[in-house]
């Protein structure tokens, strides 16, 4: 079952719908967005917000989002809260997963698709420290890890591979 096919759960909010509608974000969000990059870019608090910047399958050029990073057992995560339509995960497929991560200085990351079967523990860890994202997922930040893995289909996660030595941790909430 795909997204569209299903209301994104954070439009129940009159807030939220200004914001997103139809798991996409309407210019009110893109307005959020920019406003969220330019607040990173002073290199002002951001809590697990970073900026991943992929070429743009349709322009070619470089397009930027805010999202939130996960995490869990050492390793980064960044989670798709709008699902696979979202613009920025057709990029990063686009891409091969080539992309960069502004979150702290600016760097060129590797983002790999985490297998299905393993998306349950890094969305319930994502859902804990990603207030405004959890808003589109629809379990609960306590729900038991088998209610990650009946969504895990619908929220795709992306692991961002980096040498070591330049690893950061998103650190904080947003």
């Amino acid at each position: 079952m795909t997204n569209s096919m299903q209301q994104d759960p954070a439009e129940r909010s009159r807030l939220m719908r200004l914001i997103y509608r139809d798991w996409r974000p309407t210019l009110i969000g893109r307005w959020v967005g920019r406003f969220m990059i330019w607040w990173r870019d002073l290199g002002l608090p951001g809590g697990v917000t970073a900026v991943l910047e992929v070429r743009s399958r349709a322009s070619g050029h470089a397009s930027s989002v805010p999202l939130v990073g996960a995490t869990l057992d050492g390793e980064q995560y960044l989670v798709s809260m709008l699902g696979p339509g979202s613009n920025w995960v057709k990029n990063v497929e686009d891409a091969h997963g080539k992309a960069v991560l502004r979150h702290g200085g600016r760097r060129p990351v590797h983002l790999v698709a985490v297998p299905l079967d393993q998306r349950a523990p890094i969305l319930r860890e994502y859902v804990r420290v990603a207030s405004s994202g959890r808003k589109h997922l629809p379990v609960a930040v306590d729900a038991p890890l088998s209610e990650f893995q009946a969504i895990a289909e619908r929220y795709p996660v992306y692991r961002i591979d980096q040498p070591k030595q330049d690893a950061q941790r998103f650190e904080g909430r947003d």
